[in-house]
């Protein structure tokens, strides 16, 4: 039975969504670099990833997620899984404007440069390939966290979480975050009837 208290906090969590924002995950193949890219989409209000695989296998990584990897993030962030990038690219535009790559290149501009209150993903690459070259031709551009140290490089579950923690930080300002939970708001609604089924406890047989 679902109490006031945990409906109360399942429409906190669907009114603190953030379906314009997403990311994507080109052959990522440590699990625990996923697990740890999932509790922080779920901790910024990500609603849904996209975990693209061209090279490493995606089923391995399939059978991690949800499991230690990920402390249960995945029960709220969903991953979609792609073996192309054309459809990978196509999946994510349909639902977002803009698509940006952390990549040193000629349009290559500081993470806090970004606007990030836009429709918008992100997209990490490989940890030791970087991003692909065919991703990178389907890139609206390109941005880099800048550094100081003589380590010019990130983990990439740190990467993504300082560019989603800044992301976080500018709709904070722009007045995303902390809005009452709307039954009018369909997104708000369908974000809630999914958390309350995903709460439910499985039935015995």
């Amino acid at each position: 039975m679902l109490t006031t208290e945990r409906s109360e906090k399942l429409k906190a969590l669907a009114a603190n969504r953030q379906p314009s924002l997403t990311i994507i995950l080109e052959n990522v193949h440590d699990p625990h670099n996923l697990g740890a890219v999932l509790r922080t989409c779920d901790s910024v209000g990500i609603v849904e990833i996209h975990a693209l695989y061209t090279i490493e296998s995606k089923f391995k990584l399939k059978a991690w997620t949800g499991h230690r990897s990920s402390s249960g993030a995945k029960k709220w962030v969903q991953v979609h899984y792609h073996d192309n990038v054309d459809d990978c690219f196509a999946a994510v535009r349909q639902k977002h404007d803009k698509i940006y790559g952390t990549h040193l290149a000629e349009d290559t501009v500081s993470l806090y440069k970004l606007d990030m209150v836009q429709s918008m993903a992100l997209l990490f690459g490989n940890e030791h390939r970087g991003v692909s070259d065919e991703a990178l031709a389907q890139l609206d551009g390109n941005f880099l966290i800048p550094q100081v140290g003589l380590t010019k490089s990130l983990n990439i579950s740190v990467a993504c979480a300082v560019s989603l923690y800044e992301a976080k930080r500018q709709r904070l300002v722009a007045g995303m975050y902390g809005q009452p939970f709307d039954t009018a708001n369909v997104t708000h609604q369908q974000l809630y009837d999914k958390y309350v089924h995903i709460s439910r406890p499985p039935k015995l047989t």
